[in-house]
């Protein structure tokens, strides 16, 4: 089991890139994302996010009693926090790299309540914040989705 939460927490290990952990494991994810999830309709959304965030929960918990707090190596946080990203948005290559940029840049940034919920404890600290920075992420795509499709200007 220990090998398992470790290759989850880290995401297959990118975790461990001793440059950027948090945008390896994102790349990863995003790469995931447009190989494999074209085929989510709104059940198969739903279902990979609670499932993705209940094992990043526990994983990130258990991994952080081993490497201590919010440890850099485990970035399931940022796999959550991208997936929420580009949730119920059109599937594309595009979606996936600006996805990707955006939701780095606000993970990053931590705008409120991000770093407010970080400071709750454990597993729940370490993933919420980048839920909160997916969900803003995936505000802005969808503002500028309507605005570049015209959404304010068609009745």
């Amino acid at each position: 089991m220990d090998l398992l939460n470790k290759a989850l927490g880290t995401v297959f290990f990118s975790g461990y890139a001793p440059l950027a952990p948090g945008t390896a494991g994102s790349a990863v994810v995003a790469l995931l994302y447009y190989y494999f999830a074209a085929q989510l309709d709104a059940a198969g959304w739903v279902a990979a996010l609670v499932l993705v965030f209940v094992v990043a929960v526990y994983t990130a918990q258990m991994l952080a009693r081993e490497w201590g707090d919010d440890p850099s190596r485990v970035v399931i946080d940022e796999a959550v926090g991208f997936l929420v990203t580009v949730a119920f948005l059109p599937h594309s290559f595009w979606m996936a790299v600006g996805g990707f940029f955006i939701f780095r840049v606000l993970d990053i940034l931590k705008p409120p309540p991000a770093r407010q919920l970080e400071a709750l404890p454990g597993g729940w600290g370490i993933v919420l914040d980048d839920v909160a920075a997916g969900i803003y992420g995936n505000l802005f795509i969808r503002l500028g989705l309507a605005i570049y499709q015209g959404g304010f200007t068609h009745g």
